[in-house]
């Protein structure tokens, strides 16, 4: 065993709750993809049949609902983690958005991710790229899933699409019309399709320079940080 492996020790970086988070906004955005597709060009249709069965077209709108869903709930719980979560993990999230204002972090971390120096010292979980990144994602979600509120208030009229009907005309109008506010949605999810493939390289670039076991640690929720002497 290297002296390297001596100098390391594990902790917490993500509650089971951040990665559960994490993991069905992962599955939910993959899903949300392929129905979106789906419903905005139709690429596959069943096999022609007299039964009256082959609602693929519906289906495919029932999954993406389901799943536009699911990540409505899970964006409002992780939101509200992030400011009011006292466990020390989840603090360290909102404390991020001070390294983001912090000019000299900024500086030392561009100059880390161009192997001109080393990572700097943060009070945060992420750093000022990570969290303006991160942000700008939960904007896009903000936007899809107010864009597919509106788009759903379309559709059913009863239930819960007659409760917020009348708040989202006030959205449709506020986004000029039913053409803008499909524009948006599509708009916004092609931002977060580019967020993801930069996301996973991020991750595997600070996996590998930083080895502190950044990759995995979505998974485990630990990290292998060194030792202060």
């Amino acid at each position: 065993m290297s002296k390297e492996s001596f100098l390391r020790e594990t902790e917490v970086e993500y509650t089971s709750s951040t990665r559960w988070v994490h993991w069905i906004r992962f599955f939910s955005i993959i899903a949300l993809t392929i129905t979106g597709f789906y419903i905005a060009y139709v690429f596959a249709a069943p096999k022609i049949s007299s039964e009256p069965t082959l609602f693929l077209h519906a289906k495919m709108r029932m999954v993406h609902e389901i799943f536009g869903f699911l990540l409505i709930a899970i964006t409002i719980y992780k939101t509200y983690i992030f400011f009011f979560d006292k466990s020390r993990v989840e603090k360290l999230e909102i404390n991020s958005a001070k390294d983001a204002i912090n000019i000299k972090i900024w500086i030392a971390q561009i100059k880390y991710y161009l192997f001109l120096g080393e990572h700097p010292k943060l009070q945060g979980a992420y750093n000022p790229l990570q969290f303006a990144a991160y942000v700008l994602l939960y904007v896009m979600i903000v936007l899809l899933s107010l864009t597919g509120l509106i788009l759903y208030a379309h559709i059913y009229h009863d239930g819960f699409g007659g409760i917020i009907y009348s708040a989202m005309r006030w959205f449709e109008v506020l986004f000029g019309g039913l053409a803008n506010v499909r524009m948006i949605h599509h708009i916004a999810m092609w931002v977060v399709l580019i967020f993801v493939p930069v996301h996973v390289y991020m991750v595997i670039f600070n996996s590998i320079k930083g080895k502190e076991g950044a990759l995995d640690s979505v998974i485990s929720g630990l990290k292998f940080k060194r030792k202060e002497h």
